[in-house]
């Protein structure tokens, strides 16, 4: 009996170990990137935002953007869930959240909310028209990336229909390591400014 216990364990457990290091090397070095936009009934792709391309080389962004920056906006990368990044976004207050690839707006913190998923969450965006969004079936199913519209930075997935009780039932799984947070004025600092 012990034999049968062994034989079958050994498959079992070589099948978890290479599923278990294809999702590490994915999640650590980067997905490959399939541009695939959404599309109305009509055809017409709705997500595409009005906004001027920011077009940069690779040397370029990497000036600009830290090594995990740039292969999260660049690469299609993914940082480790509770992460320093995390703990950082969950201690930020009151404030807006922009594209550290081109200071576009992203999120707002009134958006925000603890999906204890590891990933900062938000269920939606500050301004529609500057994010896009694409189908995604990089793990073998379907997603939904969330890129940025001015620089077609990669910023993580949405998920729907996951129950979370938000105005939107949407989860915006966004990388902390590619938000600048920048903090609201206090109303005291605003009335000073205006006085001086």
């Amino acid at each position: 009996m012990n034999r049968i216990k062994t034989k079958l364990a050994k498959p079992f457990y070589l099948l978890l170990f290479a599923c278990l290091a294809s999702v590490s090397i994915i999640t650590f070095y980067g997905e490959p990137k399939i541009n695939l936009p959404l599309q109305s009934s009509s055809g017409k792709d709705n997500n595409m935002s009005d906004h001027n391309l920011v077009t940069k080389t690779d040397e370029e962004w990497k000036e600009i953007l830290s090594e995990k920056q740039f292969r999260i906006l660049r690469k299609a990368g993914t940082e480790r869930p509770f992460g320093e990044e995390y703990k950082e976004f969950s201690k930020q207050g009151k404030g807006k959240y922009l594209c550290a690839g081109c200071d576009t707006e992203l999120f707002a913190s009134d958006t925000k909310f603890d999906s204890k998923c590891g990933w900062p969450s938000f269920y939606d965006p500050a301004n529609a028209k500057n994010v896009n969004t694409f189908e995604d079936f990089h793990l073998g199913y379907k997603r939904i990336e969330v890129r940025c519209a001015v620089c077609d930075g990669h910023l993580g997935h949405v998920f729907k229909g996951e129950g979370f009780d938000t105005p939107t039932d949407k989860r915006y799984c966004i990388n902390g390591a590619i938000l600048k947070f920048i903090p609201a004025e206090k109303p005291e600092e605003s009335i000073k400014s205006e006085d001086e």
